[in-house]
């Protein structure tokens, strides 16, 4: 597309305030979503098609998007699942042996709305000193209060469910079935990546809507059970709470990441709050308080956990702690067999400083097999 014949487009939050811009690719009209902002320097793809992104809009603090173009290997789910992107440079053209197509194209065959040419830093510091918050990016700049109009209502991601719209329809598996391990995994938004990361340590996973009961999942005789991550307020997902609530009273396995770490959480009488701004990027340092060494981390949440909930708990230990702002970012509970961290370890930025904690449910599952043995 040239730029000469690109359309202006604006980006209106709840508050009143507007930033300009330009639309990208061919999609046009207006995106509603709560705006917030990732900082990582990579990962475009897997950010847009997360499903703990659904209903968002994506300001990507990195100056180009798109240079690097998209790969099939790198989504994270069937689709798109933000509301719309905002950057300040996006690159039409891309350098990369391993791409398919370029990032205008796969926008375009996703018909999402993406406008450029915006001055993020602005964007971001505004976001960041008065909190996330709904907003529209659209191409109808004239319309302002018509705008201002329909944004006033679109529901507040507090006490939002979405998991409903993200999880899979029907029980699935991922694979190999002669595998030495059965995990039973509850989708309330779960990422390609954790699937591939239990598969390859020797489990053979069946996927379940969000809202199955125990008592399905049980019926499948598996040797563990993993909580997702997923997108909205943890709160009014109660039928997941009581699936964590009867898997933490059988003592059987359990590993929760993101929303499912929140949702271990409330099975445990801990309330979850809104953060004001949240933790998105793939570099956010996380401390593991039982071998005293710093992690890198790749987080995406704007809920966490009460701290002084979880530090009063009897049957809780925090496990590791956000070192940004001392938010809990893993517990592990003292007297039964369950986990969760509020990063992304399936992410593994750096080193891999995370993955173990896919070997540490292996571990968690080996040894519960080992009992039921004797």
């Amino acid at each position: 597309m040239k730029y000469s014949k690109r359309k202006k487009a604006l980006i209106l939050l709840a508050d009143g305030t507007v930033f300009y811009g330009k639309a990208v690719g061919n999609k046009e009209g207006s995106a509603f979503g709560e705006v917030c902002f990732n900082t990582g320097m990579t990962g475009y793809q897997e950010i847009f098609t997360d499903p703990s992104y659904f209903g968002q809009l994506m300001v990507t603090t990195n100056a180009h998007i798109g240079n690097y173009g998209v790969n099939e290997d790198d989504v994270e789910s069937d689709s798109v699942k933000i509301a719309g992107l905002i950057c300040r440079n996006f690159s039409y053209t891309y350098s990369r042996d391993a791409a398919d197509d370029s990032l205008e194209d796969f926008l375009n065959k996703n018909s999402l709305l993406a406008i450029s040419d915006v001055d993020t830093r602005a964007l971001v510091s505004y976001i960041r000193d008065n909190g996330a918050m709904n907003a529209v990016i659209s191409t109808e700049v004239n319309n302002l209060e018509g705008l201002k109009k329909k944004l006033s209502e679109v529901p507040d991601m507090n006490g939002l469910e979405l998991a409903s719209k993200v999880s899979t329809k029907e029980s699935y598996f991922f694979g190999e079935e002669d595998a030495t391990y059965k995990i039973a995994a509850l989708d309330i938004g779960i990422k390609k990546n954790i699937l591939r990361n239990l598969a390859k340590r020797g489990a053979y996973i069946k996927v379940f809507p969000y809202n199955t009961s125990f008592k399905e999942m049980h019926t499948w005789n598996p040797d563990g059970y993993f909580l997702s991550n997923g997108p909205g307020d943890p709160e009014p997902l109660t039928s997941a709470k009581e699936v964590a609530k009867e898997i933490i009273k059988r003592n059987l396995p359990l590993f929760g990441i993101c929303l499912g770490h929140q949702v271990i959480g409330l099975a445990n009488g801990i309330s979850t709050y809104k953060m004001h701004n949240g933790h998105r990027g793939i570099n956010h340092p996380v401390m593991n308080l039982q071998t005293g060494k710093g992690e890198i981390t790749s987080q995406n949440h704007g809920f966490a956990i009460n701290k002084e909930e979880t530090e009063a708990h009897q049957e809780v230990e925090v496990t590791h702690l956000h070192l940004n702002d001392d938010t809990v970012a893993g517990i592990k509970m003292k007297n039964k067999n369950c986990f969760s961290v509020q990063y992304h370890p399936e992410a593994s930025p750096g080193p891999h400083d995370s993955s173990y904690l896919f070997d540490q449910f292996i571990e968690n599952i080996k040894s519960q097999k080992q009992v039921k043995l004797v």
